[in-house]
């Protein structure tokens, strides 16, 4: 109720300001504003002002009621009939931004936001927005870095700053950023989680075990028990790092990373048997299921510019992935038509249906192996 209350004055306060040259039902608009119906108060201050009204105040009000209901090119036309009558005012460039950017502009967007930064070269908000704009690193990170010097505890900065300097390598800058946001907000465990796998990198192994496993009782999250598991390794505590890999393997969510260091922390305590089936295992989730397909795609490049050679190798690295009948139908046609090895033909074309392809599908192909082998095999 009380928060009700407070939005109730600040409302009534908005539409005093604009009510002053006009006539206004302030009910009828509160209760517009308290139920959302923003299109319906827009249409509303509309009847109330002429389509020429030069009051600024009431065209900023249309406006927000317009981008409230959604309404962007609307808020748009009036924002900038208020900018013209009152520029530089930094509320109507913000919400000018804001429209643009809502509505894909992102070269107005930033047009407006570089204005309000010349207007007020301390505006946090203004480097804040700006820097999700910036293409480069460099300059991501130079609006970033300004952001958080007039606000070092807002975490959605300090989030972006670590990230833009961790993605350059920047690991004590990102983890510094971080502690400091952290420092003002010990319960956010979003900065926390995001400083993990700095703190890994800087060797704080103890500080990410101690972390993790508060995280881990707040929500189990794989990202942290993969840096927890990490850094038992390097503390050398392997059937920890074991276990906390082994829980990942049983929720059917292992990579090749943490299946690897199963397998080294196996070796580490000389159980080779297992550290076998962990390296085996981290080779198989290494390999895509797709790699075979790829490998026929280049094979089928070097056939389009007669390199059948090349294309040769490039099918049979496929097969070593995956058995495909389609990769033998295809050494089927190379061997017979392009290397005009016939004996070799056969055996793919063989090979071919042997490997059960699809018959409706493949209807097709399978005909003509049958025939490719009737009659390379009456040659011979």
């Amino acid at each position: 109720m009380k928060i009700r209350f407070l939005l109730l004055i600040i409302l009534y306060h908005s539409i005093h300001l604009t009510a002053q040259t006009a006539k206004i039902d302030t009910e009828k608009l509160l209760e517009y504003y308290e139920t959302q119906r923003y299109g319906d108060a827009a249409q509303y201050l509309q009847s109330i002002y002429p389509e020429d009204s030069r009051d600024s105040k009431a065209l900023t009000q249309i406006g927000y009621c317009h981008m409230m209901a959604g309404k962007l090119p609307e808020a748009e036309k009036s924002y900038l009939k208020a900018n013209s009558i009152q520029p530089d005012h930094l509320p109507i460039l913000f919400s000018l931004a804001h429209i643009n950017s809502k509505r894909g502009n992102i070269a107005n967007a930033k047009s407006y936001l570089q204005q309000i930064i010349r207007l007020d070269s301390l505006n946090f908000s203004a480097y804040k927005q700006l820097a999700a704009y910036e293409d480069t690193p460099e300059a991501r990170l130079s609006l970033l870095k300004k952001a958080n010097t007039l606000n070092t505890k807002d975490p959605d900065v300090a989030y972006d700053l670590a990230t833009a300097y961790k993605d350059l390598k920047q690991y004590q800058q990102a983890y510094n950023v971080l502690e400091t946001a952290i420092a003002s907000d010990t319960e956010n465990f979003t900065l926390q989680q995001a400083q993990l796998p700095l703190s890994n990198q800087l060797g704080k192994y103890r500080e990410v075990i101690e972390v993790g496993e508060k995280l881990v009782k707040n929500h189990t999250d794989a990202n942290v028990m993969n840096e927890m598991g990490q850094a038992y390794f390097h503390l050398q505590e392997y059937r920890k790092c074991i276990t906390v890999y082994q829980a990942l393997e049983e929720l059917g969510m292992q990579n090749e990373g943490t299946l690897y260091y199963i397998a080294l922390s196996y070796r580490e305590l000389k159980d080779y048997d297992k550290a076998a089936i962990y390296a085996q295992k981290t080779i198989d989730e290494a390999i895509s299921e797709h790699t075979s397909l790829y490998y026929s795609t280049l094979a089928g490049i070097y056939e389009a510019k007669n390199q059948f050679n090349e294309a040769l190798t490039a099918y049979k690295r496929g097969l070593t992935f995956k058995a495909s009948y389609g990769i033998y139908y295809r050494l089927g046609l190379l061997y017979d038509l392009s290397l005009k090895q016939p004996k070799n033909a056969i055996v793919y074309y063989h090979l071919y249906l042997k490997n059960k392809p699809e018959q409706e599908k493949e209807k097709e192909q399978i005909t003509y192996a049958k025939t490719r082998i009737a009659v390379l095999t009456g040659v011979k």
